[in-house]
């Protein structure tokens, strides 16, 4: 990662509060997910193809309610990677800046959602 800029410089530095603030959010975000992937473990079950018990569009449907199920058990286990990255960069004191520049990334950004690793100009490449 690059060097950051020194507060010489015009760097904000995140205060106590602040981390604390996006800490409490990254906990809130981790609770609703483990929430989302337990209910969702449901909808991953094995789709039963008795023909006699349902039809052929109801499997059809079935099939694909379990497809897009697991598709977002996937996005899920993504979101927990990201947040438990978020909490790693908390303590390496590296929360709030970029990943790949180590510009500070803009607190509107981080209010918008905490587990961002990428300043704005990094993210739009």
């Amino acid at each position: 990662m690059a060097k950051r800029k020194g507060v010489m410089e015009g760097i904000r530095i995140m205060n106590d509060l602040e981390l604390s603030e996006y800490r409490q959010a990254l906990f809130r975000m981790q609770a609703s997910l483990r929430e989302d992937i337990i209910l969702g473990r449901e909808g991953q079950k094995t789709v039963e193809l008795d023909q006699q018990s349902v039809g052929r569009l109801s499997r059809m449907d079935a099939l694909q309610h379990q497809a897009m199920a697991k598709a977002s058990q996937s996005r899920r286990g993504l979101m927990e990677a990201r947040i438990k990255a978020a909490f790693l960069r908390m303590e390496e004191n590296e929360f709030g800046y970029c990943t790949d520049c180590g510009e500070e990334i803009a607190p509107k950004r981080l209010a918008l959602d905490p587990t961002i690793p990428l300043c704005l100009s990094c993210a739009s490449g």
